[in-house]
C-alpha cells in the first residue's frame, strides 16, 4: 500500500503526521500551565494537592506525547534532528533539563523522608512550566523566522551563533509566540482544574485568573499571526528547489491552501468559545473547545510552515541551507517501514481517550484527600 506512494507523498504524510503529534503536545501543555498556578489557585496545602494531583494523573501523558514527537521527528525527518539539535542545543538542552525536573518533582514531592520539602519540587514544577512552554512557543516560532545556520556539501551543520539556540529568545517575533503560548497553556490549566476539581473556592479564582490569562494570550497570539501574515517567507522554487524570499507569503500559503484556512479560523472561534462559555456561563467544559481550538490553530501553524513550497526550517544565515520536506525526510524504505507503524496510532489514541476517561471519571474534592483512598503526588 505505502510502497506504491511516491517519496513526495510519503513526506506530505509523515508531515501531517508530525503535525498532529506537534498539535497533541500544545494541547496536553495544560499540564505545564497548571503547573505556574499552584500558588495563585492553591491558597493552603490541602489545596495545592488538589491542583497538583488534578495535573500529577496527566503528566505523563505530555511528557510521553513529547518524546513520540522528538522520535517521529528524527525517524521521519532526520537532517532537521541533526541540524537542529546539533546546532541549537543549549535551547533543547534547557527544554528537556526543564522537562526532566517535572518528572522527578511528581515522583518525589510526597515521599516519606523528602528532605527538601514540597515547596522544592513545586518550584521545580513551575519552572517546568515556565521555560518549558516559552521555549517550546519560541521553536515553533523560528518555523517561520529562521535560524543562524548553515550546512556543508556533507549536512554537517555550522551553527552560526556561540549561543547555540539561545538567541532565538532574543527575536520579538519568536517572543511573541512563545509568551502566547505561555498564557494558552495556564489558560487551557485553569480550564482543566475547572474540569477537574470540584470546590467553590478554587472555582472562583479559577475565573478571575481566566480574565488575567486569556487577555494577554489574545494579544500575544494576535501579534505573532498578524506579524507572520505581513513578513516575507522563505519558498521554494518547485522545479529547481532554490529558496528564496517571498512577500506575505504565509499568508499567500493561507489563501492558497483554503482547507488550512478554515481550519485556522475554526481554531480560533472554538478558542474563544471555550472561554467564553467558561467566564460568562461557568460551564466546565470549557477544556474541550479550546484544547480542541488549540490542537487545531498549531496543527494549521505547522502545514503553513511545511507546505505550498515553503522551507520549513529557514536559514537566516544561508539561505540555500534551509531545510524543507523533500530535503530533510529519510529515505523512501524508511519512510515507508514508518508509514505502516503508522497505522497503529488510532489505537493508541483511542486508549489514551479510554485512559483518561477512566482517570477523571471521579472529580477530585477534599473529601477525597482526607479520606487517604487514592494515589498522591
Amino acid at each position: 500500500m505505502f510502497e506504491s506512494l511516491s517519496h513526495l507523498a510519503l513526506q506530505q504524510y509523515w508531515w501531517i503526521i508530525i503535525s498532529i503529534l506537534g498539535a497533541t503536545l500544545a494541547f496536553l501543555m495544560f499540564v505545564q500551565g497548571g503547573q505556574t498556578l499552584i500558588y495563585q489557585i492553591g491558597k493552603d496545602k490541602d489545596e495545592r494537592t488538589m491542583l497538583i494531583n488534578a495535573l500529577g494523573r496527566k503528566w505523563e501523558f505530555t511528557f510521553t506525547t513529547l518524546v513520540t514527537f522528538g522520535g517521529a521527528f528524527f525517524a521521519s525527518f532526520p537532517l532537521f534532528y541533526s541540524t537542529s539539535f546539533g546546532g541549537a542545543y543549549w535551547g533543547w538542552m534547557i527544554l528537556l533539563f526543564a522537562f526532566i525536573l517535572q518528572a522527578v518533582s511528581y515522583e518525589f514531592r510526597s515521599r516519606p523522608g523528602n528532605v527538601f520539602g514540597a515547596r522544592t519540587y513545586e518550584s521545580f514544577l513551575f519552572f517546568n512550566g515556565f521555560i518549558g512552554t516559552i521555549l517550546i512557543g519560541v521553536v515553533i516560532a523560528s518555523f517561520f523566522t529562521g535560524s543562524q545556520f548553515s550546512l556543508t556539501d556533507m549536512n554537517e551543520t555550522r551553527w552560526q551563533s556561540p549561543l547555540r539556540g539561545i538567541e532565538l529568545l532574543f527575536s520579538l517575533h519568536n517572543l511573541s509566540l512563545g509568551i502566547a503560548v505561555f498564557f494558552l497553556a495556564r489558560t487551557l490549566g485553569l480550564l482543566y482544574f475547572q474540569n477537574t476539581i470540584e470546590d467553590e473556592n478554587i472555582s472562583q479564582r479559577i475565573r478571575k485568573q481566566l480574565w488575567y490569562n486569556a487577555i494577554p494570550f489574545l494579544v500575544f497570539f494576535l501579534t505573532f499571526v498578524i506579524w507572520l501574515m505581513l513578513r516575507d517567507g522563505f519558498a521554494v522554487n518547485s522545479e529547481t528547489g532554490k529558496v528564496f524570499m517571498e512577500a506575505n507569503k504565509y499568508f499567500n500559503n493561507l489563501i492558497e491552501m483554503p482547507l488550512v484556512l478554515v481550519i485556522f479560523l475554526s481554531a480560533v472561534l472554538l478558542v474563544l468559545y471555550g472561554i467564553a462559555i467558561s467566564l460568562f456561563k461557568n460551564s466546565n467544559g470549557g477544556i474541550w473547545f479550546t484544547g480542541s481550538g488549540t490542537f487545531l490553530a498549531v496543527f494549521s501553524l505547522f502545514l503553513l510552515a511545511g507546505f505550498n513550497n515553503t522551507a520549513f526550517y529557514p536559514s537566516t544565515y544561508d539561505i540555500q541551507s534551509s531545510l524543507t520536506i523533500m530535503k530533510a525526510s529519510s529515505s523512501h524504505f524508511t519512510l515507508t517501514v514508518m508509514s505502516y507503524v503508522s497505522l497503529f496510532v488510532p489505537f493508541v489514541i483511542a486508549y489514551i481517550w479510554f485512559t483518561w476517561r477512566a482517570i477523571n471519571k471521579k472529580k477530585i474534592t477534599k473529601d477525597e484527600l482526607k479520606s487517604g483512598e487514592a494515589h498522591f503526588y
